[in-house]
């Protein structure tokens, strides 16, 4: 052989297609891998937010419960009758207390009369 002469060897289409088989696989392992890392630090990082979330749950429900003591105790009778009496009111006399008729339930007043003319289907009250 001459230097000039070289081998020359026809491709043969099974070494290229196994070629871009294995290539291929090789490709959709990866991606699967790449997907799987995703999914996972995905989670990770949902669970972090979940952790946040509970706690600031627990924060909100610790708010409330303090709230609810608050109200209760500014709403209690004695600190509003002692909030009264540092402001100068008294409880009045039986004889300062006068009801108005047309707001007492059952009776002859203005009230009554609408409450009536309601349960008949008038639109105004009988004129007095």
């Amino acid at each position: 052989m001459t230097k000039d002469q070289r081998l020359h060897r026809e491709a043969d289409p099974r070494v290229r297609r196994s070629l871009v088989v294995a290539l291929a696989t090789s490709a959709l392992l990866v991606a699967g891998a790449l997907t799987v890392v995703g999914v996972r630090v995905e989670q990770v990082h949902l669970a972090y937010r979940l952790d946040a979330v509970r706690s600031e749950r627990v924060r909100a429900k610790e708010m409330i419960r303090q709230l609810e003591i608050e109200v209760a105790t500014l709403q209690s009778p004695s600190r509003i009758e002692a909030r009264a009496r540092q402001l100068g009111l008294v409880v009045p006399a039986r004889d300062q207390i006068r009801l108005a008729k047309e707001y007492v339930a059952g009776s002859t007043g203005l009230a009554a009369v609408q409450s009536r003319a309601a349960l008949l289907g008038t639109a105004r009250p009988p004129a007095q």
